[in-house]
Protein backbone atom coordinates (compact mmCIF):
# COMPACT_ATOMS: atom_id res chain seq x y z
CA UNK A 1 0.00 0.00 0.00
CA UNK A 2 1.19 3.42 -0.96
CA UNK A 3 2.19 5.64 2.10
CA UNK A 4 2.24 9.55 1.33
CA UNK A 5 5.09 11.15 1.34
CA UNK A 6 4.18 14.59 0.98
CA UNK A 7 0.98 15.05 2.83
CA UNK A 8 2.44 12.90 5.62
CA UNK A 9 2.07 15.74 7.55
CA UNK A 10 -0.63 17.75 7.05
CA UNK A 11 -3.29 15.74 9.31
CA UNK A 12 -1.20 16.27 11.94
CA UNK A 13 -1.91 18.30 14.66
CA UNK A 14 -0.55 22.04 14.63
CA UNK A 15 1.29 20.39 11.13
CA UNK A 16 2.03 24.09 9.61
CA UNK A 17 4.25 25.02 12.99
CA UNK A 18 8.13 24.43 12.40
CA UNK A 19 8.28 22.28 15.92
CA UNK A 20 6.00 19.91 14.18
CA UNK A 21 8.35 19.65 11.60
CA UNK A 22 10.96 19.24 13.07
CA UNK A 23 9.94 16.66 14.90
CA UNK A 24 8.78 14.32 11.96
CA UNK A 25 12.63 14.76 10.39
CA UNK A 26 12.25 17.96 9.28
CA UNK A 27 15.34 19.83 7.90
CA UNK A 28 17.28 16.57 7.80
CA UNK A 29 17.34 16.94 4.05
CA UNK A 30 19.07 20.60 4.39
CA UNK A 31 21.44 19.61 6.67
CA UNK A 32 22.76 15.98 4.06
CA UNK A 33 22.58 18.50 1.10
CA UNK A 34 24.68 20.97 2.48
CA UNK A 35 27.59 18.23 2.65
CA UNK A 36 27.35 17.48 -1.00
CA UNK A 37 28.71 19.68 -3.74
CA UNK A 38 25.82 21.49 -5.99
CA UNK A 39 26.66 19.19 -9.17
CA UNK A 40 26.43 16.22 -6.70
CA UNK A 41 22.25 17.74 -5.60
CA UNK A 42 21.88 18.39 -9.19
CA UNK A 43 22.96 14.81 -10.53
CA UNK A 44 20.14 13.42 -8.05
CA UNK A 45 17.66 15.35 -9.08
CA UNK A 46 18.09 14.57 -12.58
CA UNK A 47 18.83 10.66 -11.47
CA UNK A 48 14.79 10.82 -9.81
CA UNK A 49 13.40 12.02 -13.03
CA UNK A 50 11.15 14.51 -10.62
CA UNK A 51 9.36 16.53 -13.55
CA UNK A 52 7.72 20.05 -12.60
CA UNK A 53 4.51 19.57 -11.01
CA UNK A 54 2.84 23.12 -12.28
CA UNK A 55 1.48 21.60 -15.49
CA UNK A 56 4.29 21.76 -18.17
CA UNK A 57 6.30 18.78 -16.56
CA UNK A 58 9.75 19.52 -17.52
CA UNK A 59 12.49 17.66 -15.73
CA UNK A 60 14.01 19.47 -12.72
CA UNK A 61 16.89 18.52 -12.65
CA UNK A 62 17.88 19.79 -16.16
CA UNK A 63 16.15 23.16 -15.29
CA UNK A 64 18.93 22.97 -12.96
CA UNK A 65 21.13 22.45 -15.36
CA UNK A 66 20.48 25.28 -17.49
CA UNK A 67 21.57 28.20 -14.65
CA UNK A 68 24.26 29.68 -14.89
CA UNK A 69 27.80 28.47 -12.54
CA UNK A 70 29.74 31.50 -12.51
CA UNK A 71 29.71 32.17 -8.77
CA UNK A 72 30.49 35.98 -9.86
CA UNK A 73 26.57 36.53 -11.55
CA UNK A 74 23.59 36.53 -8.81
CA UNK A 75 21.19 34.22 -9.23
CA UNK A 76 17.40 33.86 -7.68
CA UNK A 77 14.81 30.94 -6.66
CA UNK A 78 11.47 32.02 -7.57
CA UNK A 79 7.97 29.86 -5.81
CA UNK A 80 5.22 29.59 -8.29
CA UNK A 81 2.32 29.92 -5.56
CA UNK A 82 -0.17 30.86 -7.62
CA UNK A 83 -2.24 28.47 -8.46
CA UNK A 84 -5.04 30.03 -10.30
CA UNK A 85 -6.24 26.99 -12.78
CA UNK A 86 -10.20 25.96 -12.13
CA UNK A 87 -9.97 22.49 -10.08
CA UNK A 88 -6.54 23.18 -8.39
CA UNK A 89 -5.89 23.31 -4.98
CA UNK A 90 -3.01 21.09 -4.37
CA UNK A 91 -0.47 23.79 -3.61
CA UNK A 92 -2.44 25.58 -0.87
CA UNK A 93 -3.07 23.27 0.94
CA UNK A 94 0.71 22.41 1.17
CA UNK A 95 1.77 25.99 2.07
CA UNK A 96 -1.48 26.10 4.53
CA UNK A 97 -0.52 23.26 6.01
CA UNK A 98 2.81 22.32 5.75
CA UNK A 99 4.89 25.27 4.70
CA UNK A 100 8.70 23.76 5.71
CA UNK A 101 8.30 21.63 3.29
CA UNK A 102 8.63 23.54 0.83
CA UNK A 103 10.80 26.14 2.80
CA UNK A 104 13.17 23.03 3.14
CA UNK A 105 13.16 22.49 -0.93
CA UNK A 106 14.01 25.84 -1.33
CA UNK A 107 16.79 25.51 0.75
CA UNK A 108 18.45 22.44 -1.32
CA UNK A 109 17.66 24.32 -4.64
CA UNK A 110 19.50 27.40 -3.68
CA UNK A 111 22.15 25.87 -2.35
CA UNK A 112 22.23 24.00 -5.39
CA UNK A 113 22.00 26.27 -8.05
CA UNK A 114 23.99 28.98 -6.13
CA UNK A 115 20.96 31.38 -5.89
CA UNK A 116 21.26 33.43 -2.05
CA UNK A 117 17.95 35.07 -2.70
CA UNK A 118 14.41 33.28 -3.16
CA UNK A 119 11.28 34.90 -3.46
CA UNK A 120 7.53 33.67 -3.03
CA UNK A 121 4.84 34.35 -5.09
CA UNK A 122 1.21 33.94 -3.97
CA UNK A 123 -2.35 34.74 -5.37
CA UNK A 124 -3.55 37.40 -3.43
CA UNK A 125 -6.90 35.64 -2.49
CA UNK A 126 -4.60 33.19 -0.05
CA UNK A 127 -4.94 34.90 2.81
CA UNK A 128 -3.94 32.06 4.79
CA UNK A 129 -1.45 31.21 2.83
CA UNK A 130 0.29 34.53 3.29
CA UNK A 131 0.33 33.87 7.39
CA UNK A 132 1.73 30.68 6.92
CA UNK A 133 3.97 31.82 4.44
CA UNK A 134 5.84 34.66 6.42
CA UNK A 135 5.15 32.73 10.23
CA UNK A 136 7.29 29.74 8.18
CA UNK A 137 9.79 32.20 6.55
CA UNK A 138 10.16 33.96 10.26
CA UNK A 139 10.87 30.89 12.17
CA UNK A 140 13.16 29.28 9.49
CA UNK A 141 14.86 32.47 10.22
CA UNK A 142 15.09 32.06 13.96
CA UNK A 143 16.36 28.57 13.85
CA UNK A 144 18.89 29.38 11.55
CA UNK A 145 17.54 27.66 8.16
CA UNK A 146 17.61 31.02 6.69
CA UNK A 147 20.00 34.09 6.71
CA UNK A 148 23.42 34.08 6.93
CA UNK A 149 26.08 31.22 7.17
CA UNK A 150 23.17 28.64 6.95
CA UNK A 151 24.17 25.80 9.94
CA UNK A 152 28.06 26.96 9.44
CA UNK A 153 27.69 25.70 6.22
CA UNK A 154 28.73 29.04 4.74
CA UNK A 155 25.86 29.46 2.54
CA UNK A 156 23.63 32.06 2.80
CA UNK A 157 20.03 32.84 2.03
CA UNK A 158 17.48 35.83 2.62
CA UNK A 159 13.66 34.29 1.62
CA UNK A 160 10.60 36.47 1.56
CA UNK A 161 6.80 36.56 0.24
CA UNK A 162 4.52 38.92 -2.05
CA UNK A 163 1.25 38.68 -2.51
CA UNK A 164 -0.45 38.76 -6.15
CA UNK A 165 -3.27 40.28 -6.93
CA UNK A 166 -5.39 37.64 -8.34
CA UNK A 167 -4.59 36.95 -12.17
CA UNK A 168 -4.47 34.02 -13.80
CA UNK A 169 -2.06 35.05 -16.02
CA UNK A 170 0.71 35.23 -13.48
CA UNK A 171 1.03 31.67 -13.18
CA UNK A 172 2.64 31.71 -16.24
CA UNK A 173 6.36 31.79 -15.10
CA UNK A 174 7.44 35.36 -16.84
CA UNK A 175 4.46 37.07 -16.07
CA UNK A 176 4.98 36.41 -12.62
CA UNK A 177 8.37 37.29 -12.70
CA UNK A 178 6.55 40.52 -14.12
CA UNK A 179 4.41 40.88 -11.11
CA UNK A 180 6.81 40.52 -9.03
CA UNK A 181 8.89 43.20 -10.55
CA UNK A 182 5.98 45.38 -9.71
CA UNK A 183 4.97 45.78 -13.41
CA UNK A 184 1.80 44.53 -15.17
CA UNK A 185 1.56 40.54 -15.06
CA UNK A 186 1.97 40.14 -18.68
CA UNK A 187 4.09 37.22 -20.07
CA UNK A 188 7.57 37.94 -21.68
CA UNK A 189 8.87 36.59 -24.87
CA UNK A 190 11.26 33.20 -24.62
CA UNK A 191 13.72 32.99 -25.24
CA UNK A 192 15.93 34.26 -23.35
CA UNK A 193 14.34 32.23 -20.56
CA UNK A 194 14.17 32.21 -16.45
CA UNK A 195 17.46 30.76 -16.35
CA UNK A 196 19.66 33.06 -18.70
CA UNK A 197 17.61 36.43 -17.62
CA UNK A 198 14.90 36.41 -14.96
CA UNK A 199 13.96 38.42 -12.01
CA UNK A 200 14.95 41.60 -12.40
CA UNK A 201 17.19 40.47 -15.10
CA UNK A 202 19.20 37.79 -12.98
CA UNK A 203 19.33 34.15 -13.72
CA UNK A 204 15.88 33.10 -11.59
CA UNK A 205 15.31 29.13 -11.17
CA UNK A 206 10.87 29.17 -11.22
CA UNK A 207 8.99 26.03 -9.11
CA UNK A 208 5.71 25.30 -8.33
CA UNK A 209 5.01 24.50 -4.85
CA UNK A 210 4.79 20.55 -4.64
CA UNK A 211 7.46 20.45 -7.33
CA UNK A 212 9.75 22.25 -4.45
CA UNK A 213 8.42 19.49 -2.04
CA UNK A 214 9.69 16.32 -3.64
CA UNK A 215 12.81 17.68 -3.44
CA UNK A 216 13.87 17.05 0.47
CA UNK A 217 12.48 13.42 0.19
CA UNK A 218 14.25 13.25 -2.45
CA UNK A 219 17.69 13.72 -1.30
CA UNK A 220 16.75 11.38 1.92
CA UNK A 221 15.80 8.68 0.58
CA UNK A 222 17.65 8.82 -2.71
CA UNK A 223 17.10 9.61 -6.53
CA UNK A 224 16.54 5.59 -6.92
CA UNK A 225 13.37 5.54 -4.76
CA UNK A 226 11.55 8.46 -6.25
CA UNK A 227 12.53 6.96 -9.41
CA UNK A 228 10.91 3.35 -8.51
CA UNK A 229 7.40 5.18 -7.79
CA UNK A 230 5.72 5.95 -11.05
CA UNK A 231 5.39 5.11 -14.82
CA UNK A 232 8.61 4.81 -17.29
CA UNK A 233 8.61 8.74 -17.81
CA UNK A 234 6.41 9.83 -14.70
CA UNK A 235 8.33 9.20 -11.77
CA UNK A 236 6.98 9.94 -8.11
CA UNK A 237 4.45 10.74 -5.91
CA UNK A 238 1.75 13.32 -7.37
CA UNK A 239 -1.15 14.90 -5.23
CA UNK A 240 -4.56 15.05 -7.47
CA UNK A 241 -6.88 17.55 -6.57
CA UNK A 242 -10.47 15.81 -7.05
CA UNK A 243 -13.68 17.89 -7.32
CA UNK A 244 -17.45 17.97 -8.95
CA UNK A 245 -19.70 15.09 -9.00
CA UNK A 246 -17.64 13.19 -6.92
CA UNK A 247 -19.05 11.95 -3.17
CA UNK A 248 -15.66 12.43 -1.31
CA UNK A 249 -14.01 15.41 -2.88
CA UNK A 250 -10.89 16.90 -2.15
CA UNK A 251 -6.51 16.18 -2.19
CA UNK A 252 -5.20 12.56 -3.02
CA UNK A 253 -1.22 11.65 -2.85
CA UNK A 254 -0.96 8.78 -4.44
CA UNK A 255 1.87 6.99 -7.30
CA UNK A 256 1.88 8.95 -11.01
CA UNK A 257 0.19 6.15 -13.37
CA UNK A 258 -2.66 5.48 -10.88
CA UNK A 259 -5.70 5.60 -13.15
CA UNK A 260 -8.63 7.70 -13.10
CA UNK A 261 -11.06 5.07 -12.32
CA UNK A 262 -9.00 4.29 -9.21
CA UNK A 263 -8.62 7.69 -7.85
CA UNK A 264 -12.39 8.42 -8.72
CA UNK A 265 -14.05 5.35 -7.08
CA UNK A 266 -11.00 4.11 -4.39
CA UNK A 267 -10.58 6.94 -3.24
CA UNK A 268 -12.72 9.71 -3.95
CA UNK A 269 -15.78 7.50 -2.85
CA UNK A 270 -17.29 7.51 -6.39
CA UNK A 271 -19.98 9.71 -8.55
CA UNK A 272 -22.67 11.24 -5.70
CA UNK A 273 -25.86 9.75 -6.20
CA UNK A 274 -25.30 7.16 -7.67
CA UNK A 275 -25.17 8.69 -10.95
CA UNK A 276 -22.92 7.54 -13.75
CA UNK A 277 -19.56 8.86 -14.56
CA UNK A 278 -19.87 10.89 -18.29
CA UNK A 279 -16.84 12.83 -18.11
CA UNK A 280 -13.91 13.77 -16.63
CA UNK A 281 -11.20 16.90 -16.75
CA UNK A 282 -7.61 15.24 -15.43
CA UNK A 283 -5.35 17.93 -15.58
CA UNK A 284 -6.89 21.33 -14.82
CA UNK A 285 -9.69 23.14 -16.66
CA UNK A 286 -6.72 24.21 -19.31
CA UNK A 287 -6.35 20.38 -20.35
CA UNK A 288 -8.64 18.55 -22.86
CA UNK A 289 -11.64 16.73 -21.64
CA UNK A 290 -12.01 12.95 -21.46
CA UNK A 291 -15.24 10.11 -21.91
CA UNK A 292 -15.99 7.46 -19.43
CA UNK A 293 -13.96 5.46 -21.41
CA UNK A 294 -11.05 6.51 -20.17
CA UNK A 295 -11.29 5.06 -16.94
CA UNK A 296 -8.83 2.84 -17.07
CA UNK A 297 -5.94 5.82 -18.49
CA UNK A 298 -3.46 6.06 -16.27
CA UNK A 299 -2.59 9.53 -14.70
CA UNK A 300 0.77 9.78 -16.03
CA UNK A 301 2.21 12.87 -18.90
CA UNK A 302 3.00 10.23 -21.46
CA UNK A 303 -0.56 7.94 -20.75
CA UNK A 304 -2.86 11.03 -20.99
CA UNK A 305 -0.85 12.24 -23.86
CA UNK A 306 -1.19 9.30 -25.40
CA UNK A 307 -5.09 9.95 -25.40
CA UNK A 308 -5.18 13.52 -26.27
CA UNK A 309 -5.11 14.98 -23.40
CA UNK A 310 -2.80 16.31 -20.48
CA UNK A 311 -1.47 15.63 -16.81
CA UNK A 312 -1.34 19.46 -16.39
CA UNK A 313 -1.37 20.18 -12.51
CA UNK A 314 -2.99 16.92 -12.47
CA UNK A 315 -6.37 17.84 -10.97
CA UNK A 316 -9.33 16.11 -12.09
CA UNK A 317 -12.85 17.73 -12.45
CA UNK A 318 -15.73 15.01 -12.67
CA UNK A 319 -18.31 15.36 -14.17
CA UNK A 320 -21.89 12.65 -14.08
CA UNK A 321 -24.58 12.15 -16.53
CA UNK A 322 -26.55 15.31 -16.21
CA UNK A 323 -23.70 17.46 -17.32
CA UNK A 324 -24.18 19.79 -20.02
CA UNK A 325 -20.83 19.54 -21.97
CA UNK A 326 -21.84 22.58 -24.26
CA UNK A 327 -22.34 24.85 -20.65
CA UNK A 328 -18.83 23.47 -19.46
CA UNK A 329 -17.05 24.49 -22.14
CA UNK A 330 -19.34 28.32 -22.06
CA UNK A 331 -18.13 28.44 -18.31
CA UNK A 332 -14.43 27.52 -18.62
CA UNK A 333 -13.88 29.47 -22.31
CA UNK A 334 -15.66 32.58 -20.22
CA UNK A 335 -12.96 32.14 -17.70
CA UNK A 336 -10.24 32.31 -20.20
CA UNK A 337 -11.54 35.27 -22.19
CA UNK A 338 -12.01 37.24 -18.93
CA UNK A 339 -8.22 36.27 -17.42
CA UNK A 340 -6.45 37.53 -21.09
CA UNK A 341 -3.84 39.46 -20.19
CA UNK A 342 -4.85 41.07 -23.76
CA UNK A 343 -1.17 41.04 -24.88
CA UNK A 344 -1.61 39.53 -28.17
CA UNK A 345 -4.47 39.44 -30.92
CA UNK A 346 -5.41 35.41 -30.76
CA UNK A 347 -5.80 35.36 -27.34
CA UNK A 348 -7.56 38.83 -26.59
CA UNK A 349 -9.91 38.47 -29.32
CA UNK A 350 -10.27 35.16 -30.19
CA UNK A 351 -11.11 33.97 -26.83
CA UNK A 352 -14.34 36.27 -26.47
CA UNK A 353 -15.21 34.90 -30.34
CA UNK A 354 -15.01 31.64 -29.05
CA UNK A 355 -17.06 32.23 -26.14
CA UNK A 356 -19.53 34.45 -28.07
CA UNK A 357 -20.01 31.32 -30.46
CA UNK A 358 -20.42 28.84 -27.12
CA UNK A 359 -22.84 31.49 -25.68
CA UNK A 360 -24.90 31.45 -28.72
CA UNK A 361 -25.42 28.07 -28.91
CA UNK A 362 -25.91 27.66 -25.35
CA UNK A 363 -28.57 29.85 -25.69
CA UNK A 364 -30.42 28.37 -28.50
CA UNK A 365 -29.39 30.93 -31.09
CA UNK A 366 -26.90 28.84 -32.70
CA UNK A 367 -26.20 28.59 -36.69
CA UNK A 368 -24.82 24.69 -38.16
CA UNK A 369 -21.72 26.61 -39.03
CA UNK A 370 -21.05 27.59 -35.65
CA UNK A 371 -19.45 23.99 -34.63
CA UNK A 372 -16.98 24.33 -37.59
CA UNK A 373 -16.42 27.89 -36.68
CA UNK A 374 -15.34 27.21 -33.61
CA UNK A 375 -13.14 24.53 -34.31
CA UNK A 376 -11.52 26.69 -36.79
CA UNK A 377 -11.37 29.19 -34.53
CA UNK A 378 -9.79 26.80 -31.90
CA UNK A 379 -6.50 26.02 -34.63
CA UNK A 380 -6.05 30.05 -35.74
CA UNK A 381 -5.61 30.20 -31.71
CA UNK A 382 -3.81 27.23 -30.89
CA UNK A 383 0.02 27.80 -30.84
CA UNK A 384 -0.14 31.63 -31.94
CA UNK A 385 -0.16 33.30 -28.85
CA UNK A 386 2.62 34.80 -27.00
CA UNK A 387 2.36 32.23 -24.31
CA UNK A 388 0.68 28.78 -23.02
CA UNK A 389 -2.95 30.18 -22.67
CA UNK A 390 -4.06 30.39 -26.21
CA UNK A 391 -3.67 26.31 -26.24
CA UNK A 392 -5.31 26.16 -23.00
CA UNK A 393 -8.74 28.16 -23.96
CA UNK A 394 -9.00 26.38 -26.80
CA UNK A 395 -9.36 23.31 -24.76
CA UNK A 396 -12.50 23.39 -23.44
CA UNK A 397 -14.85 23.70 -26.98
CA UNK A 398 -12.63 21.81 -28.99
CA UNK A 399 -12.08 18.86 -26.69
CA UNK A 400 -15.93 18.40 -26.23
CA UNK A 401 -16.88 19.64 -29.61
CA UNK A 402 -15.00 16.66 -30.86
CA UNK A 403 -15.82 14.24 -27.67
CA UNK A 404 -19.09 15.42 -27.38
CA UNK A 405 -20.46 16.79 -31.04
CA UNK A 406 -24.10 15.47 -30.56
CA UNK A 407 -24.70 17.52 -27.65
CA UNK A 408 -23.86 20.29 -29.61
CA UNK A 409 -26.18 19.28 -32.61
CA UNK A 410 -28.92 18.82 -30.25
CA UNK A 411 -28.12 22.28 -28.78
CA UNK A 412 -28.38 23.36 -32.93
CA UNK A 413 -31.34 21.40 -33.49
CA UNK A 414 -33.83 21.64 -30.31
CA UNK A 415 -32.67 25.31 -29.55
CA UNK A 416 -31.99 23.97 -26.00
CA UNK A 417 -29.95 21.70 -23.65
CA UNK A 418 -31.72 17.97 -24.09
CA UNK A 419 -28.86 17.12 -21.13
CA UNK A 420 -30.28 17.98 -17.79
CA UNK A 421 -29.20 20.35 -14.90
CA UNK A 422 -25.54 21.92 -16.24
CA UNK A 423 -22.70 21.45 -13.74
Amino acid sequence: MFEPVLTRNIHRPNSEKIYTYLANGGYEAVRLALTKSPDELIEMVKRSGLRGRGGAGFPAGVKWGFMPKDPDIPKIVAVNTDEGEPGTFKDREIVERDPHQVIEGVIIASYAVGAKRAYVYIRGEFFLGVKRWIKAIADAYEHGFLGKNILGSGFDLDMSVHRGAGAYICGEETAMLESLEGKAGNPRLKPPYPAQVGLFGYPTLVHNIETLACIPHIILRGPEWFASIGTAESKGPKIFSVSGHVNRPGNYELPLGTTIGEIIYEHAGGIRGGKKLKAVIPGGASTPILTAEHVDVPMAFETLAAVGSQLGTGAMIVMDETTCMVEVARRLTKFFAHESCGRCVPCRLGSRRLYEILERIEGGKGKPADLDLALELSRQIDGLTFCPMGSALVNPARSTIERFRDEYEDHLTYKRCMVGNPL
